[in-house]
């Protein structure tokens, strides 16, 4: 199936009408991604279709970067070079949504275990519209000017695939794009509303594993170790005093211990004792304190109990997401014409992580926005039964995929041709 030679003879000028005539193709499009799912760095499959997809529709595309990721270029002209970014990447998930076209994939996760493996964060999502979005615009190149940069990019569940592109000289080996756009599905959000924040709007998320070293022995005779279970009690607890006494109260921070071991048995005190933190914030100060401050806490409790020095590994992962104001103010209008200024809304906030941070951290600025895809009568269902609709990540999400569709190939259209309109540059 072709979506984009279709494109080329029914080109409509408005992408809604696009959207709509092409909407049973994508669909299908849509349908062949949700239910062949592919794990963080294996998205060999899924590449090829988005890469084949762009190549009907007249791009210009190379695969195999930083991974499986794909770049389809358009000229069309001089005029700015415009980003538009989708994630490829599944989950290990065993998917219980009982759709016709549900995943029944099992593959092999990184600890060489089988699991289900499920598109439980609509990167299906987002790569269909990057091509409908794509073909919309290549079949009306007299409405704009300028470079298209579609980018498909794996691994952005792991926060490593963007860095993983940029690092093989994505900005390098082609333009440097002028703008770069992205959307994210949002279970919460009624579908055909979107929103969005300027400014911080996604996390910096970092981790760090410590290991504290004490004194095994005999559970009777305690005197004679050094417990390092007690060490990470006292750990655990200090940690918490980062954020509630190190921390301005209005700046955003979380410090979790997501994973403690010591010991293997009632009466054997060990040897050391494995804490596994998240650390989350947004601005760089913050994100240097915290780190600092976990560090300083960890020596300082050894110290106290008189053990060696702890050994601590950091290890910081995805930047904050930083949407540009100047590009938020400049689209607000565009969105409010294409779908009602009552259908945008202000996203919270979210201590979440989102890789496409690299690339407004590469200079590039950049803008990512919320799109709905629950049906309100879904949603208020799940009110009227006390529940809250099933999350991302959640085996049991998934979207309400027809108006969702159109909602995103118009708002991305829209946004897109109002970049490399060069009469507004």
């Amino acid at each position: 199936m072709c979506v984009c030679l279709a494109a080329e003879l029914y080109a409509a000028e408005q992408p809604r009408d696009w959207a709509e005539t092409h909407l049973d193709e994508l669909v299908i499009q849509y349908s062949e991604f949700h239910a062949s799912p592919e794990l963080s760095f294996q998205e060999k499959n899924t590449a090829a279709r988005l890469a084949t997809a762009l190549l009907d529709c007249g791009y210009t595309v190379t695969t195999g970067i930083g991974g499986h990721g794909v770049v389809g270029l358009l000229e069309n002209g001089d005029g700015p070079v415009v980003m538009l970014r989708a994630d490829m990447d599944a989950l290990p998930v065993t998917e219980q949504t009982g759709l016709p076209y549900a995943s029944r994939v099992i593959a092999e996760n990184e600890d060489g275990r089988d699991t289900g493996v499920m598109h439980a964060c609509g990167h299906d999502v987002h790569v269909t519209n990057l091509i409908g979005t794509g073909c919309y615009l290549a079949a009306n190149r007299a409405s704009w000017q300028g470079t298209l940069m579609l980018v498909g990019q794996p691994a952005e569940e792991k926060g490593a695939g963007a860095r993983a592109m940029l690092t093989e000289g994505l900005f390098e080996q082609y333009p440097k794009p002028d703008y770069a756009l992205a959307l994210h599905v949002s279970p919460e959000l009624v579908a055909g509303k979107i929103a969005y924040r300027p400014g911080y709007t996604m996390a910096n998320v970092d981790s760090v594993d410590i290991t504290l070293h004490g004194q095994g022995g005999h559970g009777a005779y305690p005197h004679k170790s050094n417990d390092p279970v007690i060490q990470a009690a006292q750990l655990v607890l200090e940690l918490q005093t980062i954020v509630s006494r190190e921390i301005d109260p209005l700046q955003p921070a979380v410090i979790t211990v997501g994973s403690l071991h010591a010991g293997t048995k009632h009466n054997i005190i060990g040897d050391a004792a494995e804490l596994k933190l998240t650390v989350r914030s947004f601005s760089d100060e913050v994100r240097e304190h915290l780190l600092a401050a976990i560090a300083r806490k960890a020596n300082a409790v050894a110290s106290s109990n008189a053990a060696p020095p702890p050994r601590i590994d950091i290890a910081k992962g995805t930047p904050a997401l930083f949407n540009d104001p100047d590009l938020a103010r400049r689209l607000r209008p565009v969105f409010a014409a294409t779908i009602g200024e009552e259908n945008i809304g202000l996203a919270t906030m979210t201590m979440a992580g989102e890789d496409f941070s690299r690339y407004g951290r590469a200079g590039v600025p950049s803008l990512m926005y919320w799109l709905g895809v629950t049906e309100q009568q879904r949603l208020d269902a799940y009110a009227n039964a006390g529940k809250s609709p099933p999350p991302l990540h959640s085996p049991r999400f998934y979207p309400d995929i027809r108006p969702s569709l159109v909602t995103a190939i118009s708002t991305l259209s829209a946004a897109a041709l109002e970049l490399l309109d060069h009469e507004t540059e």
